[in-house]
């Protein structure tokens, strides 16, 4: 199971407390599972219509940006086998 951290708006927003688990081995497949779990989450991580990441969200695992990576690209070792989380972070924007 690989294990998600979610910033704490999502985490409000679905319920939940800590980490959430879900089947997966690329992001495409992750945020699949999670939507599955919590569709409340549905359109807030990714657009509902074109399915791709919205613009001031990121993901990262073992210390590396992910959010630039295909969607149907494996996620790192550790990630899939538990040992370390894939985080879905809100960007940061203003000046």
């Amino acid at each position: 199971m690989i294990r998600v951290v979610l910033p704490a708006h999502l985490r409000a927003l679905a319920g939940v407390d800590g980490e959430v688990e879900v089947a997966g081995t690329t992001i495409a497949t992750v945020l699949d599972g999670l939507e599955a779990r919590l569709p409340v989450l549905r359109g807030t991580i990714r657009d509902r219509r074109t399915g791709r990441r919205r613009a001031f969200v990121r993901f990262y695992a073992c210390a590396e940006d992910l959010s630039h990576e295909p969607v149907d690209a494996p996620l790192p070792g550790p990630v899939v086998a538990g040992a370390e989380p894939f985080m879905v972070v809100g960007a940061m924007a203003g000046g």
